[in-house]
């Protein structure tokens, strides 16, 4: 049995129906909070709920009580750990709710998944981790002790915690940092959702740093392969790790950390254009100053996923809005 948390939101929703796709018994849990509407989780919990080997927990991942409960009271041998505080901007006006979730709430997952003996933990990071980090592309080699927003600095804070679980308990733990996941059924918070929104209803849209933002957008079912590529295969320590020239990304606990992104960064004003030429209509575009808590540019490199698991993203950029648009128009009846 998998438990995936955050199953209420994007990804997890979509991992959650891979599983279930091909046989696999899932758990699914997500408080469903209000962060974004909530009519829209439940509508991605309706695509779940027939499935006879799906069940569900509305619930917090800070109720410890109620997270002991749900893994004393399950088979669960692997997790997949998506539930998050998300939202870089939204982190400068509401840190503690980051706290929470992010940190105690890991924390809760890590101990349970600790005492219950879980064979795989695969959990959530992000490319935000690479803060002010200027040399492309981001590789999981480089340093990420310069974060620029509180929530990547609870995603590094993840990492290290993770580390610290694999080493002493020697509890296996796969960290992923998403770049710029994008599809249907995606988040509100997210540019593709609110610029297609905004130009269908003829309003206009913000482009921070002129438009010049360059996003290594990756596209959710290339995405939900890598997660469960990796989750397939429990991390396992590096045997040709040293303390002498340590490596970030392993360990010699059963510990890895990968990039899971397009390998094809993409200005901003680009990503409108094909928003435009998709919906046959010109957005009125806002330009403006670069945001406090963003990053300029970001651009993976997964060659670790690309050597140990065949990684290869394979969606266009047009291919991938287009069927978002199409899910969108769909879904809101415009």
């Amino acid at each position: 049995m998998i438990l995936v948390t955050g199953a209420a939101g994007f990804i997890g929703s979509h991992v959650a129906q891979r599983l279930l796709e091909r046989g696999d018994a899932v758990v699914g849990l997500d408080n469903v909070n209000d962060y974004y509407d909530p009519t829209l989780k439940e509508a991605r919990l309706d695509r779940l709920t027939p499935h006879e080997k799906f069940t569900f927990h509305r619930q917090d991942l800070s109720d410890r009580a109620a997270m002991k409960t749900l893994f004393d009271s399950g088979n669960i041998r692997r997790v997949v750990h998506l539930a998050a505080q998300a939202g870089v901007r939204y982190s400068l006006i509401n840190p503690h709710a980051y706290t929470e979730s992010n940190i105690e709430g890991f924390l809760n997952v890590l101990e349970n998944c600790r005492h219950a003996k879980i064979e795989h933990l695969v959990y959530a990071s992000s490319s935000s981790v690479y803060g002010g980090n200027t040399e492309m592309p981001f590789s999981v080699r480089h340093n990420v002790d310069h974060p620029v927003s509180l929530y990547a600095a609870t995603k590094k804070a993840n990492e290290l915690m993770a580390h610290t679980y694999a080493h002493l308990f020697r509890l296996p733990c796969s960290g992923l940092r998403f770049f710029t996941v994008y599809g249907p059924w995606g988040r509100p918070d997210m540019a593709l959702f609110i610029f297609t929104k905004a130009i269908l209803e003829d309003k206009p849209i913000d482009l921070f740093n002129f438009g010049k933002m360059r996003r290594d957008f990756t596209y959710i079912d290339d995405v939900v392969t890598g997660i469960v590529h990796v989750l397939d295969k429990p991390a396992e320590p590096d045997t040709t790790w040293s303390s002498d020239a340590p490596k970030p990304e392993s360990s010699a606990a059963p510990y890895r950390l990968y990039n899971i992104g397009n390998h094809s960064p993409v200005e901003l004003m680009r990503f409108v254009e094909i928003i435009e030429e998709t919906i046959g209509k010109k957005a009125i575009k806002n330009l403006k100053e670069f945001q406090p808590g963003d990053v300029p540019a970001t651009y993976a490199d997964v060659r670790e996923l690309m050597e140990q698991y065949s990684f290869q993203p394979n969606t266009p950029l047009e291919e991938g809005i287009g069927t978002f648009i199409k899910w969108y128009r769909e879904y809101y009846n415009v």
